[in-house]
């Protein structure tokens, strides 16, 4: 990522923190009755939130590298002041609220009647280390998909024609595909065509989401009967599988998912950066759909 696009990022998260900043602290309630120190950190939110998303966007895997052997040492003109690696995880824990709000009001997309939904695995760790496993306990959950059987999460995506997320949801790993559809928070900002695959097939849910004007279209069953399509219907749900290269984009080039969290606030952090590092993309996969004119048909 070049000089201009990081200033291009910064200045965005900059603003976003100075509207953010004054309204959150009129909601704040201290309980404790002790005077606070207020001295500004050599390091801002602003930047700590770009350094994140700029982690998300490199080639590097461990965040401790990044920021020791990159940011420390190669980026000393766009951030002069940088403080230790254990003040540096210390922060990003403090701007987990900044990168939600964030992400759920300036960097989601919007959504344009055709819309994509699809649900990936987030692997915590190995499945025979599930009962070992002490950071994420009481929050993941054994769960199986096409690859088969893991523990964690699983983040359930809608995007558009565009390849920009528009909604997402984590929930645990046994937990149904289409339960997501079922919470009128999750489909608020949906109409139009909703194209899934073959395991949100549900004739009760079909009806509930199109009473809400969303049309839910997906393949049928191998016992189930046969029935017309729109051809644009058709040619649509061929591409579907876009929503497969984006899981692959936000798993390989954003490194959404690894098993190294020591708590659960980095991995929340690196949900959310992961995610908005993916929307901030000058380039995303394309889903191009030529349309058939029925008037060129010969007969």
């Amino acid at each position: 990522m070049n000089t201009a696009n990081i200033v291009e990022i910064y200045c965005i998260f900059d603003e976003f923190c100075k509207f953010f900043e004054p309204e959150l602290k009129k909601h704040l309630i201290d309980t404790s009755g002790k005077r606070r120190r207020n001295r500004k950190s050599r390091v801002s939110d602003a930047e700590i939130m770009t350094m994140l998303v700029l982690f998300h966007t490199s080639h590097y895997r461990d965040l401790k590298y990044f920021y020791l052997g990159y940011v420390c040492q190669h980026m000393r003109k766009e951030f002069p002041n940088t403080i230790s690696y254990n003040r540096f995880v210390e922060r990003q824990a403090k701007v987990a609220l900044h990168l939600l709000l964030f992400l759920n009001t300036c960097a989601l997309g919007k959504c344009t009647g055709i819309s994509i939904i699809d649900s990936t695995p987030l692997v915590s760790c190995h499945i025979k280390r599930m009962h070992m496993h002490k950071t994420m306990r009481g929050l993941a959950a054994k769960g199986k998909c096409t690859m088969g059987w893991f523990y964690g999460f699983k983040l359930h995506l809608v995007i558009n024609d565009k390849a920009e997320i528009i909604q997402w949801m984590l929930t645990p790993g046994n937990v149904d595909d289409r339960d997501p559809l079922k919470n009128k928070e999750f489909t608020d900002k949906l109409f139009g065509k909703l194209f899934a695959d073959r395991g949100y097939i549900s004739q009760s849910l079909f009806e509930t989401l199109f009473v809400d004007d969303i049309h839910l279209v997906t393949k049928i069953k191998k016992n189930m009967k046969n029935s017309l399509m729109n051809l644009y219907d058709k040619i649509v749900l061929r591409k579907r599988v876009i929503v497969e290269t984006v899981n692959e984009e936000l798993k390989n080039t954003c490194n959404i998912e690894h098993t190294r969290h020591r708590s659960i606030d980095n991995f929340c952090v690196n949900l959310f950066a992961a995610i908005i590092a993916y929307n901030l993309l000058p380039k995303k996969p394309e889903m191009n759909i030529e349309i058939i004119d029925k008037s060129r048909i010969i007969a």
